[in-house]
């Protein structure tokens, strides 16, 4: 939360122009769920998606059997952390550590179509 706008301010990639009919959107989950962020989110130009406190636990006990989804990023990570060479960053090099990156990145979507077994 408290890095927010640090993070906002260096986005490198250009974004696009800011249209009524195209909002850009910025998923954020209930870490960052305080006025000030939305308020920082608003200036920057997004539409903020923010999970409120207690509102996944609220919809897991309305419906049984459903499950807390889990974020795609963080699920991400989580895969990337189980490559040693990615976590512990041993080259020294910006484009090896990259192309490692892209390795393993190469690796867990060759394993997610199943067609390592």
């Amino acid at each position: 939360m408290k890095l927010t706008a640090a993070t906002l301010a260096g986005i490198v990639v250009k974004r696009p122009d800011l249209r009524r009919e195209a909002p850009q959107g910025l998923c954020l989950d209930k870490g960052y769920d305080y006025d000030e962020v939305r308020a920082l989110v608003a200036a920057f130009g997004f539409t903020a998606h923010i999970r409120t406190r207690g509102e996944e636990a609220a919809a897991i006990k309305r419906e049984a059997g459903d499950k807390a989804r889990r974020w795609v990023v963080e699920r991400t990570h989580s895969w990337l952390n189980r490559c040693r060479r990615i976590l512990v960053r041993w080259e020294k090099r910006a484009d090896t550590y990259l192309a490692m990156l892209h390795l393993a990145c190469g690796l867990i979507t060759w394993r997610a179509t199943g067609l390592l077994e």
